[in-house]
């Protein structure tokens, strides 16, 4: 307390002399930065030395981190299928899912035009790294048959999960999800340019959330005791911490920083 140093913020000025191009993609290099301390208050210099490095990537991976939901469809034989996946965003009472197209997932919510999703807390990561390289589709892409991937018609047995009824959607809940959300496929439309992914838009019909979750004498989710699975760079993590090996970045081939050394 009372140490001037300790109410700054810092800026680093980026000397841009060494980008350089070919053939339109940018290469991998270090950008020198000016060492510059500055007051949080009046922008003013004062005498400091911040030393620090950026380095431009053509990164292989942008999952920069968000929750893991596992989506609960109906197949054309009436069954259950469940899938995990984390490229979902919410905004009011709708959510986008990017799936890829071939998914039995995007099929069944194509034809139904409904889903459950199920958010996992993070004491669920090992059921969810099971369903991990799992497919509800008989037929299997060579993708997929290269990230090892295989066909399982009973996705809920082999991860150890159980189904619940929904109210208003055909596709079932599963139990062990503390937040489970019922929903209409709104629209399905491709997403970005070759991705070979779907943009599904979907609304919240019926929400069940565990009442340990609830905050009393609201209708509010307890941001402190919601503990979410969440994916960052295909690996497992809950509380800031890394949970589980994750079969899919190894089937990716994600490097972890324990063994890029």
């Amino acid at each position: 307390m009372g140490d001037s140093r300790t109410n700054v913020r810092l800026t680093t000025p980026v000397d841009r002399s060494a980008e350089f191009r070919s053939g339109g993609r940018r290469l991998a290099h270090l950008t020198r930065i000016t060492p510059r301390r500055f007051t949080a208050s009046t922008g003013t210099p004062v005498r400091g030395i911040v030393v620090g490095m950026h380095r431009v990537v053509d990164l292989g991976v942008l999952y920069f981190g968000t929750p893991v939901v596992l989506i609960s469809t109906r197949n054309p034989d009436g069954t259950a299928n469940v899938a995990p996946m984390s490229s979902a965003w919410w905004l009011g009472d709708q959510c986008m899912l990017g799936m890829g197209t071939g998914s039995q997932t995007s099929r069944n919510m194509a034809r139904e035009r409904e889903c459950v999703l199920n958010l996992p807390s993070s004491g669920l990561v090992g059921a969810v790294d099971r369903l991990a390289l799992l497919t509800g589709c008989p037929i299997m892409t060579p993708h997929k048959i290269e990230k090892g991937y295989r066909y399982e018609p009973d996705k809920f047995t082999a991860a150890g999960l159980t189904q619940l009824p929904a109210d208003l959607v055909a596709a079932p809940r599963v139990a062990e999800c503390p937040i489970q959300l019922e929903c209409e496929v709104l629209a399905t439309e491709p997403f970005g340019i070759d991705t070979g992914a779907l943009a599904h838009t979907v609304r919240v019909l019926r929400a069940h959330v565990a009442e340990e979750l609830i905050i009393p004498g609201t209708a509010h989710i307890d941001p402190v005791g919601w503990d979410p699975l969440i994916m960052k760079f295909c690996e497992f993590f809950g509380n800031g911490a890394q949970l589980h090996p994750s079969r899919l970045a190894t089937a990716w081939q994600i490097p972890s920083a324990a063994t890029s050394h």
